[in-house]
């Protein structure tokens, strides 16, 4: 007789959350459960606010979706896939993780010997010393008997069509060898990218937080020399131009270091270095030269406008390219740092949700925007609507005499329409 196949419950249905529990759900009977009601409404309508899941993809999905966790029927996997933010002093944030915690716990059934996997970001120890006792104490179960634990880092890069889901080789670990088995067993089932073991659950954890923690040291690195060749009056991306030549080059960028991962994980891993007693200094450093980086860039643009404060125009606030998340966006931060100069900002991003703008960063996003003339306008995020535009269109937008501040190099070697008085780039 065919064993019956798995039945899966996902808490959390966003960035991360609904590309797996929509994968998933091709193979295992699966249910996505999310907090918010509205996101279940959009969800069940066939939309998805994220973008990463198309109507069509969506609307044939079999995956049950429910914002009451109850309604799901007793599984054999509880994946938990809620963000783990920073607190205002950027110290872990684990209240999601922990209302996750509680949800499962309320579900989990002692003759089922559920698993439940943890995807959130964390630092090593989370799911085995702050979790798993957490689901004992509510669910009067015992851990390693009852249920047991495991970990798959998430790798979802919001946008990306190339590193999807179902074709990036996800990293596993489970609380004994048959669980390791069990949780291979049920991701090698939705990618093809296969499966790496980790040989701990700890280990697993550990390779989440590093690899973000490794591009930001790296893009920090990039920011700081930025910062230096300008007092030069040196272009980084003539320098990164000419160093990419030599075949060992790693070609990393400067930039605004945002988003859910990059500008977070890091302060997951210096948290817990310094309740070890060690000093982090390279992951703080970098982290400083990052979250620095907004402030210093508005600081020169304003220097190439003249020192002159004027009406501005900011073109993105997403955190990348083409996508709608504003999360830990740091152009909030270079329009802040625009307006502590004087300047009057207007800010148009065609991805970003209006409601979702004000409410995180009090600023209000105008549609309307590019009808009209700016003395500065800064292009910093480099969405394909505004790359489409091209220098003519977008050169429209600057009055005469004006400055034109191209933050991500979109237009090298191209000349600026004549009535440009100052064309700026990193």
């Amino acid at each position: 007789m065919e064993a019956q196949a798995p039945t899966v419950v996902v808490i959390g249905l966003g960035y991360v959350g609904l590309p797996l529990a929509v994968a998933l759900a091709k193979t295992f009977p699966t249910w996505g459960v999310d907090i918010d009601g509205g996101r279940i409404a959009e969800l069940k309508d066939g939309h998805d606010r994220t973008g990463e899941i198309d109507r069509d993809r969506l609307t044939a999905s079999s995956l049950a979706l429910t914002s009451d966790a109850s309604a799901c029927p007793p599984a054999d996997f509880y994946i938990v896939t809620v963000p783990t933010p920073v607190s205002d002093d950027n110290r872990p944030d684990l209240r999601p993780v922990m209302s996750a915690t509680r949800t499962v716990a309320a579900m989990l059934q002692a003759q089922r010997q559920s698993i439940v996997v943890y995807e959130s970001t964390v630092y090593p120890g989370v799911t085995e010393e702050i979790c798993a006792p957490e689901l004992e104490k509510l669910s009067g179960l015992v851990c390693g008997k009852d249920f047991f634990v495991g970990y798959s880092p998430e790798r979802i890069n919001p946008g990306d069509r190339e590193h999807t889901i179902d074709r990036i080789t996800k990293v596993v670990s489970g609380q004994t060898p048959e669980v390791l088995d069990k949780v291979a067993k049920l991701y090698d089932a939705v990618t093809t990218g296969g499966t790496f073991r980790a040989t701990s659950i700890k280990a697993a954890e550990a390779a989440k937080v590093i690899e973000n923690a490794q591009r930001d040291i790296n893009i920090a690195f990039m920011n700081e020399i930025t910062q230096i060749f300008a007092r030069m009056g040196i272009s980084i991306w003539d320098v990164l131009e000419a160093a990419g030549t030599k075949w060992n080059f790693l070609k990393f960028q400067p930039g605004l270091v945002g988003g859910h991962c990059i500008g977070v994980d890091p302060y997951y891993l210096s948290f817990r270095a310094e309740e070890l007693g060690h000093d982090p200094r390279v992951i703080l450093a970098g982290r400083s030269t990052n979250d620095g980086m907004a402030d210093w860039a508005g600081d020169v643009i304003h220097a190439a406008a003249g020192g002159k404060a004027g009406k501005a125009l900011v073109l993105g606030l997403t955190f990348k390219e083409d996508v709608p998340d504003i999360r830990n966006s740091k152009v909030a931060d270079l329009v802040a740092r625009l307006s502590h100069l004087g300047h009057d900002v207007t800010v148009h991003d065609p991805h970003a949700d209006a409601a979702e703008t004000a409410h995180e960063y009090g600023l209000t996003l105008d549609g309307a925007a590019l009808d009209r003339q700016y003395a500065l306008v800064v292009l910093a995020v480099p969405h394909q609507v505004y790359r489409n535009m091209g220098v003519d269109r977008l050169g429209a937008l600057v009055t005469e005499g004006g400055t034109f501040a191209d933050f991500k190099n979109c237009f090298p070697n191209t000349a600026m329409p004549s009535h440009i008085a100052n064309y700026w780039r990193l």
